[in-house]
């Protein structure tokens, strides 16, 4: 007789694989997201490159569009060891022939030897007068009567003097040097009120006492271009307008002093705006293309912002501007566009427009509200780079924008994973409840076929 079978069902049901398969589905969705979540940032890491990249062209454009680099200046000198130039802004170019004939230097005192650093001096108050008419006030206290006392008391006074120690073969001297170069720092009185032992500091220059003048103080002297020129200090600031001048030796012969426009940071700047522009043009013809050899589109192909961004660079690298009567467009400065859309500078005309350095700074830099089209060349750039990566400019606004889909892709993720597992735990109930059953049913066909079996063997044995 034919038995009772059910195959494939009762204990033997892979209750965790179906589960697991069925809760794959039910996870398309969060993959989908994930996969749109991983694009998303792609795209905001290619926002992020162009922000810095057009940060890089917005410098290097507000750098030619400044009043500093155009008034910059250079200066040389035929020897610097004697006479050194530092130029500022303001500057005028011109030829100075200096000559030196004295260095200012500042004054030393010195006073009588004493057995040492220890030896007692008294209290009192010590009043140093110097050349400017100026006066200053040290009080030795009770605590400040010794000779090293002394020295650090008017050292930590700001009296336009410093003291030490000096031990020579009779003994120690406290010596005073003036802080400052030149006749005016001097020290011509010390007047002391005090103790007998402190009198012995009082001082009265061109009049003998126990305190002698062991170097005068001098003044500068020199002449530039026969005018003399006389200074407290070895630095002469502004003597020549725009100039500071540093003495360091004494001369025999004339120093030329030369000073012209600084050519060459006008140069560093314009390359250096025609490397940012570079960097930016390459990186957006990257990722807005398609690799036939990879077979993969970058990160921005078909992004309206970038590509729009291109047209937009491109647009004012060909306009012509009326800034300058002279230099009407960048390939007349020597910035020159490329068959492969990069620009390079021209180092032959570039230099022959720094002969105009007036009509070629305006070229650049001009700025008019009312006509945009007299802007100059980096103004115009400038402004676009403004726009576009400002507080409120078009890429800050797309990125902020990115990033709130990102965190809106984040939160669907979160709510899908949520529902998903009540579904994997409804899913697991209901299949482990079919399994039990199956193995319910299972066990009552193996007992319907064992009493089948039975009668059918009772039968056959009649």
């Amino acid at each position: 007789m034919a038995t009772i079978s059910a195959a494939g069902i009762g204990s033997g049901l892979d209750v965790d694989s179906i589960v697991s398969q069925l809760v794959a589905i039910e996870r398309r969705p969060i993959d989908l997201l994930k996969q749109q979540a991983t694009k998303l940032s792609t795209q905001l890491s290619s926002f992020g490159l162009m922000q810095s990249y057009v940060g890089n062209l917005q410098s290097a454009a507000s750098q030619l569009t400044g009043t500093t680099l155009w008034a910059k200046t250079a200066a040389t000198s035929s020897d610097a060891t004697s006479v050194g130039v530092t130029p500022s802004a303001g500057a005028a170019a011109g030829s100075y022939s200096i000559e030196v004939s004295q260095l200012a230097r500042s004054q030393s005192l010195a006073t009588g030897a004493y057995a040492d650093s220890a030896t007692v001096l008294g209290q009192g108050t010590l009043t140093f007068t110097r050349g400017d008419g100026s006066t200053a006030e040290v009080v030795i206290g009770a605590d400040d009567t010794t000779l090293a006392g002394i020295r650090d008391r008017i050292n930590a006074s700001n009296a336009g003097v410093s003291a030490s120690i000096v031990n020579d073969a009779s003994g120690a001297r406290l010596v005073f040097t003036a802080t400052s170069t030149g006749l005016d720092a001097a020290v011509t009185r010390i007047d002391v009120v005090g103790d007998a032992g402190l009198q012995a500091l009082a001082f009265e220059q061109g009049v003998g006492g126990s305190v002698t003048e062991t170097q005068t103080a001098r003044n500068a002297l020199a002449s530039i271009n026969g005018l003399a020129i006389e200074s407290t200090s070895n630095t002469l600031t502004n003597v020549v307008e725009g100039l500071t001048l540093t003495l360091s030796r004494t001369t025999t012969s004339a120093v030329n002093v030369q000073v012209s426009a600084d050519n060459e940071a006008m140069k560093k700047a314009v390359q250096d705006f025609v490397n940012a522009y570079n960097d930016i043009s390459k990186y957006l013809a990257k990722e807005t293309a398609y690799d036939e050899a990879t077979k993969k589109a970058g990160s921005l192909q078909g992004d309206r912002t970038a590509i729009g961004l291109i047209g937009q660079l491109r647009s004012l690298v060909s306009q012509t501007s009326g800034a300058s009567s002279v230099f009407t467009s960048l390939s007349s400065v020597g910035v020159e566009l490329q068959r492969d859309g990069t620009l390079k500078l021209n180092e032959t005309r570039f230099n022959d427009a720094l002969t105009q350095r007036t009509e070629l700074a305006r070229a650049f830099s001009n700025s008019d509200d009312d006509n945009p089209g007299n802007n100059g060349f980096a103004e115009r750039f400038r402004l676009l780079t403004n726009a576009v990566v400002g507080a409120d400019g078009l890429l800050t606004a797309r990125s902020e924008g990115l990033r709130a889909t990102i965190r809106r892709n984040e939160q669907q993720q979160e709510r899908y994973e949520d529902r998903i597992a009540l579904v994997e735990q409804r899913l697991l109930r209901q299949y482990t409840a079919l399994d039990a059953s199956m193995g319910q049913l299972n066990s009552l066909s193996n007992y319907v076929n064992q009493q089948m079996t039975a009668i059918s063997n009772w039968n056959k044995s009649k």
